[in-house]
């Protein structure tokens, strides 16, 4: 029978919990804390001698060719405390330890029912721990519900804001040489006058730059439950304080379990790297009147992929038969989701921008036609 992971106090034999903002383990019943180094002793011990696989390929190309990545599966020991609950609404498949009880989907808010022991997934290599707690969560979820002015009063009462859950979700971080050489076509013009002509000389310019440009632990998440536009609102991420995996972390926490692999994220980061590759080249041209890009050649080298786990406090809740999610970064504290309108107070509003116009326009016509 495999061994199993648990954090229990050494004090009084109570679970501990991670706590953000002692970021240390913490006993509820007696307050005992554990330094997070003293508990990675046993995720190295039931680790055991796995060798990490290769994470660096000669190029980060368009094609199907295979990525291979750090890290490596998990222990018999550390899954065996693990277990997959899975929504039937939405279809996301949350990872919680085997002693969570009833809980709501963090996507929908739709119960989540078990369906068995966690197994087969790659063990992440890095984790970012949360650094804000479910307190100061709902504290920024209410701040920021009650300065939008079109949201019903009511709905900061009525969204559940204590219903909020922190989540590890699953990123696929991508680090790679971007090779990039772009050419522009530009134009520099120059006007000035004499006693009888007006003069106007336009230059053109065919431009190149080129140069490596090495990018760092670009994300992408791995789930199908979080919109990419989503996850990129709440970025970034510090990943200068990401740690290295160790379960303990995820005590007291759900974490994702990613559904889109590393290789069908692949051309959503390469796109983001694309993209910052040629701002970083047209950000060296200056001095031109008119500059438009003519083309652009971006390739890859020594890429590595990495799976990380990074923290959001979210919340799905419902509204007059409407479902609402909203995501905020545990790291940071950047809060996004969309938002019920009051159709009445919006209505008035309107109502009484267009009366301040008429009134306006009113007032200015007469001032244009006394001047008259």
């Amino acid at each position: 029978m495999a061994d199993v992971i648990e954090y229990k106090c050494q004090s009084c034999g109570g679970r501990l919990e991670f706590d953000p903002t002692l970021q240390k383990m913490k006993c509820p019943f007696c307050e005992s804390v554990f330094e997070m180094s003293d508990l990675q002793s046993l995720d190295d011990t039931m680790q055991g001698t796995a060798q990490p696989l290769p994470g660096e390929e000669e190029g980060f190309q368009q094609g199907a060719e295979a990525m291979e990545l750090s890290g490596n599966g998990w222990s018999s020991g550390e899954d065996a405390n693990m277990r997959v609950y899975g929504c039937q609404s939405c279809g996301a498949e949350i990872i919680a330890d085997a002693t969570t009880g009833a809980t709501a989907c963090p996507y929908c808010g739709n119960n989540v029912v078990m369906k068995g022991q966690f197994s087969g997934d790659l063990r992440p290599d890095l984790l970012i721990p949360f650094k804000l707690t479910k307190e100061q969560a709902v504290d920024q979820f209410k701040k920021h519900i009650n300065s939008q002015k079109y949201v019903p009063k009511v709905f900061s009462a009525q969204g559940h804001p204590e219903e909020i859950k922190g989540v590890y979700v699953p990123f696929w971080l991508y680090t790679a040489d971007a090779d990039a050489d772009v050419t522009y076509n530009a134009q520099r013009v120059r006007s000035w006058s004499d006693r009888n002509y007006n003069y106007t000389e336009t230059e053109h310019y065919h431009l190149r730059r080129a140069g490596t440009i090495r990018m760092e632990h670009v994300p992408v998440d791995g789930s199908s439950k979080m919109a990419d536009d989503l996850s990129e609102s709440i970025e970034p991420f510090d990943t200068a304080a990401a740690v290295p995996f160790t379960t303990a972390y995820l005590a007291g926490y759900l974490a994702d379990r990613y559904d889109v692999d590393y290789k069908q994220c692949k051309d959503r980061a390469m796109q983001r790297m694309r993209v910052t590759a040629e701002e970083s080249m047209r950000s060296t041209v200056s001095g031109y009147t008119a500059v438009t890009t003519a083309s652009s050649y971006v390739t890859w080298n020594k890429a590595q992929v990495q799976y990380a786990l990074f923290p959001v406090w979210m919340l799905s809740t419902q509204w007059e038969g409407q479902n609402y999610l909203f995501a905020m970064n545990g790291q940071s504290g950047k809060f996004v989701g969309n938002l019920p309108l009051d159709k009445k107070a919006l209505g008035k509003g309107k109502w009484k921008f267009g009366l301040i116009l008429g009134v306006a326009l009113f007032v200015g016509l007469t001032l244009l036609q006394t001047f008259i």
